[in-house]
């Protein structure tokens, strides 16, 4: 199919940063691709924000699993040719317990989703940015400030976290010799069902419970554009946006 808009591919896009970057991308023209594991969410958020057809692709997809993930790059590639934008957004998280007390269905659900998953989406977008004409693209992973300072009793998540600026990093050099960019945004605390406990009482550092401020998903998006809308040779390998007035700066 023939379509002049960029493309871009979101994952985990039924709810949440992913459903309100998704409207911000086809505000600003983008055509967008939505990946996630509920196609009914997928649907709804095509339907909240009333696309055309040929502007929106549903693609129900667990990013756990290798062969969906090649599945959806397919697709990509069979409807519009190209992938310009590729945020990796789906994510798993955990808290609660210590580390001693994961259990390894625990430790692998966060694993195969935030890492796994963004690394096999990776693999694909790569071989799809380089081969394309005109050739290059930019992704984008959904990190955390738990990628830079940790939480109490969330230790998958921030394992899980730091990995995925480890892949941020590795794939911003290996992709730099074909026009591919990649850089990370961390999240401190977006309004949405994923941190609600944050808004009724989270565990600090010296196991009390504290209510944290937080902000709206939209601020997150409007970073995504921005960092989207950069020309490939420029690019935003870190960025942090957070709610001002969560103690994160000084924590610990």
């Amino acid at each position: 199919m023939t379509n002049n808009a960029r493309i871009a591919l979101i994952t985990g896009a039924g709810s949440g940063i992913g459903r309100a970057t998704a409207f911000t991308l086809w505000e600003a023209g983008y055509s967008v691709v939505l990946a996630g594991r509920r196609e009914d969410k997928l649907r709804e958020t095509i339907e909240e924000a009333g696309v055309d057809d040929d502007r929106a692709l549903v693609a129900p997809t667990d990013v756990r699993d290798r062969q969906e993930v090649c599945r959806l790059f397919a697709a990509v590639k069979d409807k519009y040719g190209r992938l310009d934008v590729l945020f990796n957004n789906a994510g798993a998280n955990f808290f609660g317990k210590g580390l001693e007390d994961v259990t390894e269905e625990e430790w692998l659900n966060v694993f195969s989703t935030n890492v796994s998953g963004a690394f096999w989406c990776t693999q694909e977008a790569l071989r799809l940015m380089k081969a394309q004409n005109p050739r290059g693209g930019r992704i984008i992973n959904n990190g955390s400030l738990s990628a830079q300072v940790p939480r109490l009793h969330t230790g998958p998540y921030i394992v899980s976290k730091h990995a995925v600026n480890g892949l941020t990093k590795s794939t911003a050099l290996e992709g730099r010799a074909f026009d591919i960019a990649c850089g990370q945004i961390d999240i401190g605390n977006a309004s949405t069902d994923m941190t609600a406990r944050i808004e009724t009482g989270t565990e600090q550092a010296d196991g009390s419970l504290m209510t944290e401020p937080t902000m709206r998903a939209q601020h997150v998006a409007d970073a995504v554009l921005y960092m989207a809308n950069l020309p490939l040779n420029a690019n935003v390998l870190s960025l942090t946006v957070m709610a001002t007035q969560m103690p994160f700066v000084g924590r610990g």
